[in-house]
């Protein structure tokens, strides 16, 4: 199964938003966020931007 986490790290005077992918590959923001709603929703839109890794989740759960 796949699984995508979407998290906010305290950083500086804010949050910064971070995407985990079950596989290991971890992708921080560098733009930080003033709340963790905020940063949790910037990861969130970072991730509906990247089709190309969303199409990867399909790709290790398809069974043929």
């Amino acid at each position: 199964m796949s699984s995508v986490t979407l998290s906010a790290t305290p950083n500086g005077n804010g949050y910064q938003a971070n995407i985990v992918f079950a596989n290991g590959v971890e992708i921080a923001s560098a733009k930080t966020y003033p709340t963790i709603a905020d940063a949790i929703a910037g990861a969130a839109m970072t991730l509906l931007n990247m089709p190309e890794r969303l199409e990867a989740l399909d790709d290790e759960v398809r069974v043929d």
